[in-house]
């Protein structure tokens, strides 16, 4: 049998799985492509970006341990709050293929609010099991506002950009 932190370890590391498959999309002709469009002022350095999701993918997959543990496992029970807490993370992990592989802006905006309802229906879930857990995701559900309000304005103002070229009028 393995040692009880063998899971804990295993949930808080998952979400990171794949955030660093979506990181092959940031890459080399993505970043290009995305250096080449117009950002806010407020647009956050790059350099942030791993240290916020390394945090943020690690509290929400220790979130999931704790529901998982107070739930006794893949119980009935866990359905509905481990069920929902998987489709938001799917809907994560889709955001960088979409935004910079196929880059379709509109498409990932709508891919972010969806994540951001699910994983606020999450946090609802985790309270009733677990608030410590459902707190876990309340910097995620912020981030999530302010990466879906940049989205945004990254769309809005680069409606004519397609595959790093302007296109012509």
């Amino acid at each position: 049998m393995a040692p009880p932190w063998v899971p804990a370890v295993g949930f808080t590391l998952v979400p990171s799985l794949g955030g660093f498959l979506g990181s092959y999309y940031v890459r080399g002709e993505g970043l290009r492509w995305y250096a080449s469009l117009q950002k806010p002022s407020w647009h956050p350095p790059r350099w942030t970006l791993g240290p916020i999701w390394g945090t943020l993918y690690s509290a929400m997959g220790y979130g999931s341990y704790m529901v998982w543990k107070e739930l006794g496992g893949f119980s009935e029970e866990a359905v509905v709050p481990l069920g929902l807490y998987a489709g938001q993370l799917a809907l994560n992990w889709a955001w960088p293929p979409l935004f910079f592989g196929t880059r379709q802006m509109g498409w990932a905006l709508v891919d972010l609010l969806l994540t951001g309802g699910l994983a606020g229906a999450t946090a609802v879930a985790w309270r009733r099991v677990s608030p410590p857990a459902a707190r876990l995701l309340y910097p995620y559900l912020a981030w999530l506002a302010f990466a879906a309000a940049l989205n945004y304005c990254v769309w809005r103002d680069n409606q004519g950009w397609r595959g790093g070229r302007r296109l012509t009028d």
